[in-house]
């Protein structure tokens, strides 16, 4: 696909059998609007109980440096990376950009925090860009980031005037690769429960006792109460109450 074209590329979007190949179709349709390189990543739920942002569940990148994937997704600069935290706290998209001489919503939020981000971002020269978040009814959020590589000092007037094509090109790509997501990508990464603690926990969450649920799965009282305490103490729940209402928090139940 050689230009952008919202008609075409939903078309294209829909015959691609892959979650992949899906976002191949996408950052090949960027290039008519001069970006390089592709961010998706989709959280189930976006913040911890405590408000801490949590990693993504999936991420799609396309033309990023070698060590992006590993160091937004393992070595916590998800975490304090600007343009993720204007997108989670606002539906509107925006141009990005981190250069000091910048204009735009990004620069003005810059500080302390955000300095292994600033100089990552100079280093590799991927400092100019525009993101879209996709925030869901039931509390997921997905962004979808274009980079311009080499952009012009201007860049942040530019990126307005294609930031409407872009926010098309985002919904279709989202709205394309979400109904592919398995259990893995629509479970959060902030609490690992296995199998067996998730039913009882559900079992527990329909109001059914610890002697009930050992009835319904045909195991003691004593291992139904061992899975119910090691759920709760994952979640860090100090009652039933609690776990039921954090667990379904970070969607569980």
């Amino acid at each position: 696909m050689t230009a952008w074209n919202a008609l075409e590329l939903e078309a294209a979007l829909e015959e691609a059998p892959t979650i992949g190949a899906r976002l191949d179709i996408a950052h090949a349709a960027m290039a008519a609007l001069g970006l390089g390189a592709l961010i998706y990543d989709y959280a189930p739920v976006a913040y911890t109980h405590e408000g801490e942002l949590i990693t993504p569940s999936f991420f799609g990148m396309r033309e990023v440096p070698d060590d992006m994937v590993d160091l937004w997704s393992s070595s916590g600069f998800y975490q304090i990376d600007p343009v993720q935290h204007l997108a989670l706290n606002s539906p509107r998209p925006f141009v990005w950009s981190y250069r000091r001489n910048g204009q735009t919503v990004l620069n003005r939020a810059l500080d302390e925090r955000h300095e292994p981000v600033v100089t990552y971002v100079h280093d590799m020269a991927i400092t100019c860009g525009m993101t879209v978040p996709i925030h869901g009814r039931s509390g997921d959020c997905a962004t979808v980031t274009g980079i311009r590589y080499g952009a012009e000092d201007d860049f942040h007037r530019e990126g307005a005037e294609l930031l409407g094509d872009f926010t098309l090109l985002a919904h279709a790509v989202h709205a394309a690769v979400e109904p592919l997501f398995g259990e893995a990508e629509r479970r959060s990464r902030a609490v690992h429960l296995t199998p067996r603690e998730r039913e009882c926990l559900r079992f527990s969450a329909e109001g059914l006792s610890a002697k009930d649920i050992s009835g319904r799965l045909s195991r003691s009282v004593p291992t139904v109460t061992m899975h119910l305490n090691a759920a709760a103490r994952k979640l860090g729940a100090r009652n039933r109450a609690q776990m039921i209402a954090r667990a379904a928090h970070y969607r569980l139940l």
